[in-house]
């Protein structure tokens, strides 16, 4: 499979907007799905991360934008058709349950119209809190019930990489499904995206000006990278959400005929040329040489 082939793919079609391959693996997973309303919710993100909403600031964070939650319901939306493949039930409820958690997940990183900091990166530390509050207020001001809400607050929790679900509140098996599914398809959508590496810099500006980051520098942060994957993210991959995104190699073989697990594969890409690279640099100058990808600016 060429690259040409392989961006499409990640991109979830040859136009940049993964929303029509959402809309095909919904239907695929659950033909009663309601394709009207995934259209209208992710119409309803966009108004929010662009500013035409009545109640955001248009989002300016340039590495938790539209694009990477569009991604991580595309990743999650793959992730479900993997396991539906796999013969795993997954209901209407689940598969809206956790599409809505998808979307809303960092919406946290969104500034209110009255909200005055200077920078909406100073939520990174309570942002799934602040994420749960605005899906709150739209599950209400949109008739869904307190059971709905209830349960992707749960799910938005799996998202946290220093939140352990074991600790949560009691909740069901295929909440706990969708939760293993959300959290791996956040941690799959950023790590194996092509502009991964180029966006590191801006995830350090993000961290640093929320007061959370643990390194000096976005060098330090990139050369760490390599340590955090192996031994934080594949442990939560592998043991906190069981495994669950090895169901990306049934998704891939069904849908593209490719039995490969497309997601790790470019992560492994991603590290392994993170390595390279930092072996021969001593200065992020000489490293963003090394990285000539732009990434999307929304």
């Amino acid at each position: 499979m060429d690259n040409k082939s392989l961006t499409h793919i990640f991109e979830g079609n040859q136009n940049g907007t993964p929303l029509p391959e959402i809309l095909i693996l919904a239907e695929k997973i659950c033909p009663s799905m309601d394709l009207g309303l995934i259209e209208q919710i992710d119409s309803d993100v966009s108004a929010l991360f662009s500013g035409s909403s009545a109640d955001f600031q248009k989002n300016t964070l340039p590495y938790h934008n539209l694009r990477h939650s569009r991604m991580v319901v595309l990743g999650a939306m793959r992730l479900f058709h993997g396991l539906h493949g796999n013969h795993v039930h997954i209901s209407f409820a689940t598969l809206l349950k956790g599409l809505l958690a998808a979307y809303f997940h960092d919406t946290g990183l969104l500034l209110e119209k009255n909200e005055t900091a200077a920078s909406a990166a100073q939520y990174m530390a309570v942002h799934e809190t602040r994420s749960v509050q605005v899906l709150n207020k739209y599950l209400a001001r949109n008739g869904f019930s307190e059971e709905i809400a209830r349960d992707c607050a749960t799910i938005i929790h799996y998202t946290d990489l220093d939140m352990d679900p074991t600790t949560f509140a009691t909740h069901s098996d295929e909440i706990h499904l969708a939760g293993q599914v959300i959290g791996s398809a956040d941690i799959l959508a950023q790590m194996a995206d092509r502009y991964y590496l180029e966006c590191l810099p801006l995830l350090f500006d993000e961290q640093k000006t929320g007061g959370i980051n643990q390194h000096g520098s976005a060098l330090e942060l990139m050369e760490h990278t390599a340590i955090f994957y192996h031994d934080v993210v594949l442990k939560r991959l592998i043991i906190t959400f069981a495994d669950t995104s090895e169901a990306m190699r049934t998704h891939f073989r069904n849908r593209y005929k490719v039995d490969r697990n497309l997601y790790l594969e470019n992560i492994d890409k991603n590290i392994a040329y993170l390595k390279k690279i930092i072996a021969r640099c001593d200065s992020l100058t000489c490293l963003e040489k090394r990285l000539k990808r732009i990434p999307p600016s929304t």
